[in-house]
Parts: C-alpha cells; structure tokens; sequence
C-alpha cells in the first residue's frame, strides 16, 4: 500500500493588526545584527508596518502614502533605509535609524498600475531603480546591467539597461504578467499572470528569452511568486486565497496552504527559509517548510 502525502501544516503563527488587506511583505534582518529578522507589510491603507517575530507585534508604522496602497517594499543592502512605492504615484526612502520613521526623500512615478518597482545595488554605496512606466536613472557602474519586466499584453522581455533596448521578448501568458522572479545563477524565471498557468523561461548566453515549460493551475490569478533564496523552492501568492509550494527545479507541486479565506496579494521568503504571506483578510501567516538542507 502506498503512503498517502502528509497533509499540509498549520502557520507557525499568525500576524493580526494591520486592520487592512496586506499588498507588500518583505524580510529584513534584525537591527543591530539581531538574529530574528524584522517583517515589513505594506496595507491597503497606505501604512507600512514593521513586526518584530519574536515578539510578534509591530514595533514601528510608517505613514507616506496619504492613504493609498502600498504595492512594494525593499530594504536597502548599505544602511537602515526602505523604499516603498504606493498607488498616490510615490516612490519614498525612509531614514529607519536609530528608531527614525522619516521619508528623505521621494520619486514622482508615471504610472499607478500593478508594476512593482525593482533595485540593483550593487557593493557601492550607490544603486540602480527601475520604476513603472519611466525610464531609468543609471546610478551604478555594473557592467551591462539586464533588466526583466512583465507586460499586460502577458509577455516578459529583457532590457539591456545601459543601452535602454530590448534584447529579447516573449509572449508566455494570455493574461497581463502579476508577478515574476528570477533565478539569476541559473539564468531562469517564472512568470505568474490572471491566466490558469505559470511560465518558466531561460535567458541564453546571446541573452535571448525561451520559454521551457508551463505549469498548469486548478484556479486562475497569481498575484505573486517568489523564488526562495537558496532556489529549492518557490511560492506563489493566489487569487483563490491559496499559497501554492513547488520544487523550483522541476516545478513538481509541494504544498497547497489553505489557510487564508480572501485574496493572497503577496509571499516572501526570509533567509532563514520563513516563508510569509499577506492576504485580503487582513492577516499574515508565517510558515516554516522545507528547511535548508
């Protein structure tokens, strides 16, 4: 008789305070080298929260985007400093030291849509945005920078970012692309879009896009997908209020967490292998699957 799969576990806890949907999660590590990383969740309310897991509260709230969705969020490698992008058309840097909660500084985006913005930093103290619907700000000197991006008419292309030109386009969804990852050691990502499907594709040597394979959905709506650091895995975030789990090599579904009873707008993934998911029923589950081996 064969062994029937494990059923799927229970969050290691749950997040409850942001009395709004959750859009935006990302990891950071503790301040002052604390080992227990800190949690940002950005609301639909335009508030961005900051959660300490040990105690299980936040610690910090955040106020500049005049009550309009935060949509992104991401920690700068040099110093104690946030972006957040929001639906009010803002991009602002946050000053988090030494218990600061101050914007120094913020950028006018061009388009509201669902496109969530995307840095490279590099060792330097200087780093490249990309931002939705405008062009780019070269700030850092890496060689021939490539950016990826996603497209409502469902295509992924890549950008030589130096050249401000398309090396290569695909078309691998029906839908507009919701989110998208990349696995930039293997050269290879996937795509998730509001269609029944996700995408894998590969980036060549003569830095040309193919698509490798789709994975087929029980339901349609991927609002988010995350390639967990150490690339075993990956999570998506789904429209049918499920956390899907695969094996990132293989694409070999894992898990179904069915924890959530509205829309999962966003996952991620800490470096010690946490993975988190915000919802549109106002709550943060915090998983602990598959640990490194």
């Amino acid at each position: 008789m064969a062994d029937l799969p494990l059923p799927p576990p229970d969050p290691q806890f749950v997040l409850r305070g942001t009395q709004s949907a959750v859009h935006a999660l990302h990891f950071c590590g503790g301040a002052q080298g604390q080992g227990c990383p800190l949690l940002l969740s950005g609301s639909l309310r335009g508030l961005v929260h900051i959660w300490s897991l040990q105690t299980r509260r936040v610690v910090a709230t955040l106020d500049g985007h005049g009550g309009q969705c935060v949509t992104w969020l991401q920690t700068l490698p040099q110093g104690p400093q946030l972006l957040s992008q929001g639906r009010d058309l803002k991009l602002c840097l946050w000053d988090l030291a030494e218990g600061r909660n101050t914007v120094v500084d913020s950028v006018h985006l061009e388009s509201v849509g669902f496109c969530r913005g995307s840095i490279l930093a590099g060792g330097q103290p200087r780093w490249m945005l990309a931002v939705p619907g405008s062009g780019s700000d070269e700030a850092n000197s890496s060689p021939r920078p490539l950016l990826l991006a996603g497209y409502e008419d469902g295509s992924v292309a890549l950008w030589d970012v130096s050249e401000q030109k398309v090396c290569s386009r695909i078309a691998c969804h029906t839908e507009p692309v919701m989110g998208l990852d990349v696995d930039s050691q293997k050269a290879r990502g996937v795509s998730g879009s509001a269609e029944k499907a996700l995408a894998v594709w590969s980036v060549d040597e003569q830095q040309a896009l193919q698509v490798r394979r789709t994975h087929q959905l029980t339901n349609p709506g991927i609002a988010d997908i995350k390639i967990r650091p150490d690339r075993k895995i990956l999570a998506t975030a789904g429209w049918d209020h499920r956390v899907r789990v695969f094996l990132w090599q293989t694409m070999k579904p894992l898990a179904v967490l069915a924890f959530h009873s509205a829309t999962v707008h966003c996952v991620a993934f800490a470096a010690d292998s946490l993975l988190a998911a915000g919802s549109g029923d106002h709550r943060i589950s915090i998983w602990s699957l598959y640990p490194h081996t």
